[in-house]
């Protein structure tokens, strides 16, 4: 379904943003540094990825809103065209949807609402068989964080405050002789960043990563080029529960290894509200 697709696409984006420093290979802290710092990193990052896991299991509960800015830039950066989608994000039946709400600031043309209208349709009457087969691919995107800690050294540079929470701030050095393994591994060990984690309930804050050596990545259709930039926020929108507010990408991409692409993509996310637990919500 396409609709559902976009949305896939876009939460490993997220994903993506996400792992930028837990799966980094940068270069850790001097080998000075003392056995029981790294055991408090390995600690932070144990209670992150638990965190991580409630608010990804919550996020099935939440309805909210999505403004996706999908540019193209020159070669200065510059916006050469750009098409703005506003959908808002419902549950129907337990499953994530995504309904346009506007393009470009007008309403959905009427083909385009057609067609939503068709996948919603096909969604509330889904087979067992389709159910079954759409949930083990959420499992599937979802189960890179059990491999962190195996994966990755961690290491503990620092504490800022963000938004006024006080935050740790870590890096991780990839683990001697690690395999990667699941569908994600081997794209998340090409790149590198920071993560700040909260001191009090240890949620993501924030992620700043670079890509350090080309992969592929079906958001562009393309092969993302060394040097692009990923930046993810969230917000604590509950107790101990945290969902990404704004994601920025940066990317220098090759479309079927033939033409050269810059793209700027931002995604910002607003109006999170629980849903009901039979919930089939509609869009405003």
């Amino acid at each position: 379904m396409q609709v559902l697709a976009k949305s896939q696409m876009n939460m490993l984006l997220v994903m993506t943003a996400a792992s930028t420093a837990l799966f980094a290979q940068s270069r850790g802290p001097d080998k000075s540094q003392n056995h029981t710092r790294v055991l408090d990193a390995r600690m932070i990052v144990g209670q992150s990825v638990a965190a991580t896991e409630r608010s990804w299991q919550a996020r099935d509960h939440y309805i909210y809103l999505e403004r996706d800015e999908d540019r193209r830039l020159d070669s200065l950066g510059q916006v050469k065209s750009e098409n703005v989608d506003v959908t808002r994000m419902i549950l129907v039946n337990g499953a994530r949807f995504e309904q346009l709400v506007e393009h470009n600031g007008q309403p959905p043309a009427a083909k385009v609402q057609r067609e939503s209208d068709e996948d919603l349709d096909k969604l509330k009457h889904e087979t067992l068989a389709e159910q079954t087969a759409r949930l083990r691919m959420d499992q599937e995107n979802r189960s890179f964080l059990q491999d962190v800690l195996e994966a990755f050294d961690f290491h503990l540079i620092g504490e800022e405050a963000v938004d006024g929470r006080p935050a740790y701030v870590l890096q991780a050095t990839a683990h001697p002789g690690y395999r990667a393994h699941g569908k994600y591994g081997k794209m998340l060990s090409k790149v590198e960043g920071k993560l700040w984690i909260d001191k009090q309930d240890f949620g993501w804050i924030k992620v700043d990563g670079q890509v350090t050596q080309s992969f592929t990545m079906g958001l562009f259709v393309a092969r993302v080029q060394r040097g692009s930039n990923i930046i993810l926020e969230e917000t604590r929108v509950g107790d101990g529960i945290w969902m990404p507010r704004r994601l920025e990408v940066r990317a220098s991409a090759r479309i079927f290894f033939l033409k050269s692409l810059d793209i700027g993509r931002i995604l910002t996310y607003s109006d999170y509200r629980l849903a009901a637990d039979d919930s089939y919500s509609v869009s405003r």
